[in-house]
C-alpha cells in the first residue's frame, strides 16, 4: 500500500506547516518529554476512545482505523454511532472552531464513506464543558469542501525549504519551538 497522510497532520499543518517535520524528528521519543500540559491533557482525554471504553454499545464504533484511497489519508475516528449515522470528533476543550478541526472531521467522513458507512451528521464535542457543535457535511458547504481539498494538496506538496513567516503567537505555544530555527520570539 502506498504511504498515506495521517489525518492528525491536518490540524497540525494548519497550526504550523513545519510542525509535521519536527514531529517526525522526535520519532518514537517518549511524548511526555516534549509535550506541554495542553497536549498531555488532550491525550489523556482520548484514553477512553483509545482503549475502547467510551461505550459498550455495539452500534458505537470507537477508535477504528480508517482510510481513503481517493485522498490517500488515514487514521482513526473517535466515535461513530451507526444508529444515528453520526460521526463525532472529540476535543479536550473547544474555545473556537478552527478549520483544522473541521478538516479532520471531513477527512474521517470521506474515509468512512469510502469504506461503505453512511454518515448523515458530523459533530465536534468539547469534553471539558460537554458542548456539542454540529458541522455541515462537505456537500452542504462548497467553500469548506474546496478549502479541505486544497489543504490536503498543500500538505502533500509542502517543501521545508520554502520561505516561512513564523507567527509569534503560535510559536510561543508550539511544543517544537526549542528546536525550530524560525522561533525567534
Amino acid at each position: 500500500m502506498e504511504s498515506y497522510l495521517p489525518i492528525s497532520y491536518i490540524n497540525d499543518f494548519i497550526f504550523c506547516p513545519r510542525s509535521i517535520y519536527f514531529h517526525q524528528l522526535y520519532g518514537r521519543t517518549e511524548q511526555r518529554l516534549y509535550h506541554k500540559t495542553e497536549q498531555a491533557n488532550g491525550k489523556a482525554a482520548h484514553k477512553a476512545i483509545d482503549n475502547k471504553r467510551y461505550s459498550t454499545s455495539k452500534h458505537i464504533l470507537q477508535g477504528i482505523d480508517i482510510y481513503s484511497e481517493e485522498y490517500c489519508i488515514g487514521g482513526k475516528i473517535d466515535i461513530y454511532d451507526e444508529k444515528k449515522a453520526l460521526l463525532v470528533e472529540r476535543k479536550k476543550k473547544i474555545k473556537f472552531i478552527y478549520n483544522g478541526y473541521i478538516f479532520q472531521l471531513y477527512a474521517q467522513y470521506y474515509c468512512l464513506r469510502e469504506m461503505g458507512y453512511t454518515v448523515r451528521q458530523l459533530r465536534l464535542h468539547s469534553i471539558d464543558d460537554n458542548k456539542n457543535y454540529p458541522v455541515e457535511r462537505p456537500e452542504k458547504n462548497k467553500i469548506l469542501r474546496q478549502s479541505f481539498r486544497q489543504q490536503i494538496k498543500q500538505i502533500k506538496e509542502y517543501d521545508m525549504s520554502e520561505p516561512f513567516n513564523p507567527n509569534a503567537n503560535k510559536c510561543r505555544n508550539c511544543i517544537y519551538n526549542n528546536i525550530c530555527d524560525s522561533f525567534l520570539c
